[in-house]
């Protein structure tokens, strides 16, 4: 059987931990940032962890990390 292929636009989007967790950069820091609160432009800044319900779908898209 054929290898898989690593879908490379995921690839450069998440990290999969040593735990098997998946990280990525939080979305809404794009535009229409005059409305958003300092504070919260501060926290979307941080990285965050991808969902349960989403890491079956993210875990296809990477079969080798």
């Amino acid at each position: 059987m054929p290898k898989m292929k690593t879908n490379r636009g995921a690839a450069k989007r998440f990290k999969v931990t040593k735990k098997g967790k998946v990280k990525a950069k939080q979305s809404y820091l794009r535009h229409i940032l005059t409305c958003k609160s300092t504070k919260r432009k501060r926290k979307l800044r941080k990285a965050t962890y991808i969902d349960s319900s989403n890491m079956k779908q993210v875990r296809r898209l990477l079969p080798y990390m």
